[in-house]
């Protein structure tokens, strides 16, 4: 009787071990590529989506490195502007995920949504990852607190940003850009970077490389513009585009 118990009760153990097991937790990474504003998120080292994002102003104002999701929080207030959490005016959004970037509790730098969808996929924050409401609603329910998330500005693929600290995922995927979109005053993102890193190469300065089409990339176009004997209007169409050799 009593080794009857006993086999029960190891069996029983047994059969509770293997549930933990298969049930554990799935591990889970987020990556940040501010070169092309767009953000891959991946359970048990494969990628499930990929999602578009807005980023620094200036590209010093987003952190780059390995940090942690280390505060998730609903419809969060904006102290700054006196905005309850929630009010469709609070440009923080519906949710939260605080990062620990540059020694902080997770209370300054966040992946975060935005009450005004046309920010998103700019250079435009003070810091923080922007993403459309509903996009950063799907990712705080899946994300645990702890979850790593690795911030970089490359022209590497997710899987080579993942590599380089430490971390082997699978699945490859990133979301089209419009290369045949015409670049003028207002314009901002990655096809502006190589505009104007094309423009100071060939020296036309804009005065810096932010991803911002501002008054000074208009008057390195136009400068360029005249130089080819193009209409000097500072709109980078397909001819222009094709003089400077910009897909």
């Amino acid at each position: 009787m009593k080794k009857l118990i006993v086999f029960i009760l190891i069996f029983a153990f047994s059969f509770l071990g293997f549930s933990n097991t298969s049930g554990a937790a799935a591990r889970q990474l987020i990556i940040i590529n501010k070169a092309n504003n767009q953000l891959a998120y991946y359970e048990n080292d494969k990628l499930v989506r990929v999602f578009i994002v807005a980023t620094g102003k200036k590209a010093s104002y987003t952190p780059e490195g390995k940090f942690k999701v280390v505060t998730k929080i609903v419809n969060r207030p904006y102290y700054k502007g006196n905005i309850r959490g929630g009010d469709p005016k609070n440009p923080l959004g519906k949710r939260w995920l605080g990062i620990n970037a540059r020694n902080t509790p997770g209370n300054t730098y966040a992946i975060h949504g935005n009450n005004d969808s046309t920010t998103i996929g700019k250079y435009i924050s003070a810091g923080c990852i922007r993403m459309y409401n509903n996009d950063v609603q799907w990712l705080y329910d899946r994300v645990r607190m702890n979850t790593v998330v690795l911030i970089a500005s490359s022209n590497k693929s997710f899987a080579n940003i993942a590599a380089t600290n430490g971390f082997k995922v699978s699945g490859s995927g990133s979301l089209p850009v419009n290369t045949n979109a015409t670049l003028k005053k207002g314009s901002s993102g990655p096809q502006v970077i190589e505009l104007q890193k094309r423009l100071t190469k060939l020296g036309y300065s804009t005065k810096g490389v932010d991803g911002s089409f501002g008054k000074n990339t208009e008057t390195a176009v136009k400068k360029f513009q005249k130089s080819k004997k193009l209409t000097s209007d500072g709109i980078v169409g397909p001819k222009t585009k094709k003089a400077l050799g910009l897909k």
